[in-house]
C-alpha cells in the first residue's frame, strides 16, 4: 500500500510538473507607438516581480506602431496576449470583433486605464515661432506635425483637443470645425503614428511644432538629447486615458490568461506607477502623482465624455469614413 501511494504521489508530481512546464513563459504586448520606452522599463520590473513572487522566468515581447493599425493587426490574427492602447475605441474595435471581452473596461480599475496623459506642443529649441496656445497653430506660416487621426489615437486626441479648446471657450461646433480645418491646413504631412511624427519633426526637420502626448517629451530627451525641443503647455487640453485589456482569443488558445492578468494587474502597483511617472505618463496613484508634481504641470483638462459623449461616439461623428475629419481635411489642399 505504501509503495502504491508513493507511486501515485510520484505520478501526481510528474503530472503537476508537466502542467507547470506547459504554462506559457512568453507574453506578447501589442501597444501604441510612443509607449515603447515605458514598457521597456516596465517589462524589466515585471519580469523581476514575477520571478520573485512565482519563482518562474518569463519573457515579454513588444510590438509598437500606430494604435489603430495595431488593433487591426490583432483583429487580423496577430496573437497578442494583451493590448495596451491609448484610446478605448481601439479596444472597443477588438471587443466588437470578439477578440477581447465585451466588458473589458470593468476587468481592471479606472476603466482599465492605469495611466493617463494629455496633449501638448513641442517646438524647436527656443520656440522661434513664439507658440503659446492653440490659436498660434492656425497662423499663416506655422507648420504643424500631427498624427493621422485615422491611424493613431495620438492624432485623434490632438484633433479632439483642438476642437474642445474652441468649445471650452464658448464656441459652437461650427466654429470648432472651422478652427480645426484651419489647423489641418497647416499640416504638411500626416504621420502614421506618434513615433513617426517625432521622427518627421526631429530627424526630417519637418514643421515648426509637434502636437503629441506629454510622455513624448521624456522620450525625446533620452533619444535625441535634452534641449532639442521646448515643451509648451496650452491653456486647455484633453485628458487621454491609456486603456489595457487581455486578448481572450489568444490567452484561451495559449493558456496564458493568468500571466496576462498578472502583467496588467502589476501596472497598478506603486513600482509601476513610479515608472510611469518617470516616463511622463500621469499615474493614477494620487500619492505618486503628488510626488511628481513638478513633472505634471497643472492645466485645464476636459474629458472626452464631457464634450463628445464617448470616444466611440467621437469616432462615429469625426473619424469614420465620411465623418467630420474627412469633411475638413483634403490631402494636399492648402
Amino acid at each position: 500500500m505504501t509503495s502504491r501511494i508513493k507511486t501515485l504521489i510520484g505520478a501526481f508530481a510528474l503530472a503537476a510538473a508537466g502542467i507547470a512546464s506547459a504554462q506559457p513563459t512568453t507574453l506578447l504586448n501589442v501597444s501604441y507607438d510612443v509607449a515603447r520606452e515605458f514598457y521597456k522599463d516596465y517589462n524589466a520590473a515585471f519580469v523581476a516581480h514575477y520571478k520573485q513572487t512565482t519563482g518562474k522566468d518569463v519573457k515579454i515581447d513588444q510590438s509598437h506602431a500606430g494604435s489603430s493599425a495595431q488593433a487591426r493587426a490583432v483583429a487580423d490574427g496577430l496573437d497578442a496576449d494583451v493590448v495596451t492602447m491609448n484610446t478605448s475605441t481601439d479596444i472597443d474595435f477588438l471587443a466588437n470583433a470578439g477578440v477581447v471581452a465585451k466588458d473589458w473596461p470593468k476587468r481592471f480599475p479606472y476603466n482599465a486605464s492605469p495611466t493617463t496623459s494629455t496633449m501638448l506642443f513641442l517646438t524647436r529649441n527656443g520656440n522661434p515661432k513664439g507658440i503659446k496656445d492653440w490659436d498660434d497653430l492656425i497662423k499663416p506660416g506655422v507648420q504643424v506635425v500631427i498624427v493621422n487621426p485615422k491611424t493613431g489615437g495620438n492624432g485623434r486626441y490632438a484633433y479632439l483637443a483642438a476642437w474642445g479648446y474652441v468649445k471650452k471657450k464658448g464656441g459652437t461646433d461650427a466654429q470648432a470645425a472651422e478652427f480645426v480645418g484651419k489647423l489641418f491646413k497647416n499640416v504638411p504631412v500626416l504621420a502614421r503614428g506618434g513615433r513617426d511624427a517625432t521622427t518627421a519633426f526631429l530627424q526630417r526637420n519637418i514643421g515648426d511644432v509637434l502636437i503629441t502626448f506629454e510622455s513624448e517629451v521624456v522620450s525625446i530627451d533620452r533619444e535625441f538629447g535634452a534641449g532639442k525641443v521646448d515643451a509648451v503647455y496650452p491653456s486647455i487640453s484633453i485628458l487621454a486615458e491609456n486603456p489595457v485589456a487581455v486578448v481572450e482569443r489568444t490567452v484561451n488558445k495559449r493558456g496564458s490568461g493568468d500571466l496576462a492578468k498578472a502583467y496588467l494587474d502589476y501596472l497598478y502597483s506603486d513600482e509601476a506607477q513610479e515608472i510611469a511617472a518617470k516616463h511622463a505618463l500621469r499615474p493614477r496613484s494620487e500619492a505618486v502623482l503628488k510626488k511628481h508634481a513638478a513633472t505634471f504641470k497643472p492645466l485645464q483638462l476636459f474629458t472626452v465624455q464631457e464634450l463628445f459623449g464617448s470616444l466611440a461616439e467621437a469616432q462615429k461623428v469625426h473619424f469614420n469614413d465620411g465623418g467630420q475629419f474627412d469633411k475638413i481635411y483634403t490631402p494636399g489642399a492648402k
